[in-house]
């Protein structure tokens, strides 16, 4: 019997990463879609059928081991290890101020999120970038106007707010949990659905999203 490691990873994350990075797989295992093995989504396996699991938790060395093991035949999943990250681009650019900023664009044209303002320093804008990049995906999506709180267990260092602007419309902003807006839709929508939909596109688009220097 052969055997071959097609990836290995291994790094830390806190308990609120840990619990963004297994939502991910159990989202994509519920909505039947390829599962992201690695954390841009690079490497996925998508199974069919009934598969076997296995959890293990053990002592060793001082150390907890707590495994999870999920097993398929090789002819019932699909691994692709050259996956597509995202559908979407960050690009950060130079304004007419001359300041540095980021939007997120998906692969049919429309920016679905920029970064609301503007950097001196180049360093600065990519570190927003890479804010968003870690956590979007895990962040909680609470209502603004019906007061709600985001849970005080699992999500990310930050948190969706859907708001109503001056003109009635519906719009969306990613707060850090230090209180900064990282990044913002950018536009209003008519309905809340529409923009619930425009932030579960960055949601599953900015883990993976490459950054471009686009000219301008």
């Amino acid at each position: 019997m052969t055997e071959e490691t097609i990836h290995e990873s291994s790094r830390s994350r806190t308990r609120q990463g840990l619990a963004t990075y297994l939502r991910r797989i159990a989202r994509a295992l519920g909505r039947g879609e390829p599962v992201p093995v690695d954390e841009d989504g690079t490497v996925t396996v998508d199974a069919g059928g009934t598969g076997d699991v296995e959890v293990e938790l053990e002592r060793e060395d001082g150390t907890v081991h707590f495994e999870i093991e999920m097993e398929w035949p090789e002819e019932e999943v699909a691994v692709d290890e050259d996956a597509s990250a995202s559908k979407a681009t960050f690009e950060l650019y130079a304004d007419n101020a001359d300041q540095y900023r980021w939007r997120l664009r998906h692969d049919n044209g429309n920016i679905i999120a920029d970064g609301g303002e503007g950097y001196a320093d180049k360093r600065d804008a990519s570190s927003g970038i890479e804010s968003v990049q870690r956590n979007a995906a895990g962040a909680h999506v609470i209502d603004v106007s019906r007061d709600e709180e985001a849970p005080e267990e699992g999500g990310s260092d930050a948190a969706f707010e859907l708001f109503r602007d001056k003109a009635d419309e519906y719009r969306w902003r990613l707060r850090h949990d230090n209180g900064n807006i990282i990044a913002d839709s950018g536009q209003g929508y008519a309905s809340k659905q529409k923009a619930k939909q425009g932030l579960n596109s960055v949601k599953s688009n900015a883990p993976g999203a490459a950054v471009e220097e686009p000219a301008e």
